[in-house]
């Protein structure tokens, strides 16, 4: 099949000679005789064949590369879903989990679609125009490939909002009413995909949840931003002596009750406290009640412009849980913002730990959950970090 010709400015394709995904629209040339959301053929200013990607006018990264390679995109694209699965069946095969990431976008070099797995169900994020054109057939390679009892669509957040795309949550193939029953590493969660954050359980930190229940025996913990209770199941089931969870989602903390039984956890060893996590904080009776806390708030930076008040905000948040900690307390703080790299992370923390006048030290940096790879050539996929903190 011949698709329409995007042709990039002379010595503009260097971002696609190195694999990375995004086509920019300042790098284009002539435009391709396409609709939004067609895949068509890009070549450079000689001619040379470089990519298939899908086309989005009105977007600011107006391509998306789906397909490096000569000959049919739909099958290339098939083929790396089946990668993708592969790896997966790989990873957990001798692992008692029953939900992952499935399929990670950029990580697995298909930008626009997610796949989460919970059970025998999937969870499905379009996030480009042209994955959202080809909803009919992703859900068709799945259905081939996995096999699922149902498929629920949750595509939300900014990313279909830059592509001129509306929020769509609903059941596209089979539903199910009753919350799904799933494992991690033995840990057994509800999980139900309507009206919840993510796609039902925060997966990528699922190395961290090992890691907290690695390291809280013995501790009283105060898991901020707990959501439905992943890190206090962990610091309980691995032998803390309590946790108190806090999160503004009373449905959430009520799930993390719920999950606190499942697992034959006492049920006077969780607390819940429906409530904004600074404020919280902010009680003058905290001082040395916890020795863990753990600090995993949403995203303070979406977007460049909101980097100097995230910065503030995750200053003030780890200063107060500084405060807090007795010495020999533990903190473990993540951050999900893009926005906020690595490096300025670490600083935001040393800014904090001056503040609250504690000396700390880095006993573990982020453990990167394996089902959400990074694609080495996308490296903006990355955006996860967390710093376990011995203070003093």
């Amino acid at each position: 099949m011949k698709y329409p010709l995007l042709t990039l400015k002379p010595d503009a394709e260097v971002h696609l000679r190195n694999h990375h995904h995004a086509i920019f629209r300042s790098a284009v040339d002539r435009l391709p005789q396409a609709q939004d959301g067609d895949i068509v053929e890009v070549k450079n200013s000689r001619g040379d064949f470089l990519c298939y990607a899908h086309w989005n006018q009105k977007a600011y990264i107006c391509g998306r590369a789906i397909a490096f390679e000569k000959g049919d995109p739909l099958a290339h694209v098939r083929t790396l879903m089946e990668q993708a699965v592969r790896l997966r069946t790989t990873l957990f095969a001798q692992e008692e989990t029953t939900c992952f990431r499935l399929i990670n976008a950029e990580g697995d070099a298909l930008p626009g679609l997610i796949v989460d797995q919970y059970g025998d169900v999937l969870v499905i994020q379009l996030t480009t125009l042209g994955f959202d054109r080809m909803r009919d057939w992703v859900i068709e390679q799945l259905m081939d490939i996995i096999r699922p009892r149902a498929i629920f669509e949750k595509s939300t957040g900014p990313a279909r909002k830059k592509e001129g795309l509306e929020e769509k949550e609903d059941w596209v193939h089979g539903k199910t009413d009753d919350a799904i029953a799933v494992k991690e590493r033995g840990l057994q969660y509800l999980i139900t995909l309507e009206g919840s954050q993510k796609t039902g359980l925060f997966l990528d930190q699922r190395e961290m949840r090992s890691l907290v229940r690695q390291t809280a025996s013995g501790r009283t913990v105060l898991d901020c931003c707990s959501y439905v209770g992943g890190f206090s199941v962990n610091a309980l089931a691995g032998g803390a002596r309590a946790s108190d969870a806090v999160d503004y989602d009373s449905a959430a903390l009520a799930r993390a009750r719920e999950h606190a039984a499942i697992n034959g956890l006492p049920a006077d060893r969780l607390q819940i406290f429906s409530e904004d996590v600074f404020a919280f904080l902010r009680r003058t009776s905290l001082p040395h009640r916890y020795d863990f806390v753990i600090l995993d708030p949403p995203a303070f930076a979406k977007r460049s412009a909101d980097l100097e008040p995230a910065k503030k905000a995750y200053t003030d948040l780890n200063r107060m849980a500084l405060q807090t900690l007795p010495p020999g307390g533990l903190l473990l703080t993540c951050s999900c913002s893009y926005q906020v790299n690595p490096e300025l992370f670490q600083t935001i923390v040393f800014h904090a730990a001056r503040q609250a006048k504690r000396a700390v030290k880095i006993l573990s940096r982020h453990r990167q959950a394996m089902d959400h790879p990074v694609n080495l050539y996308h490296p903006e996929g990355d955006y996860l970090k967390s710093l376990l903190l011995w203070v003093e």
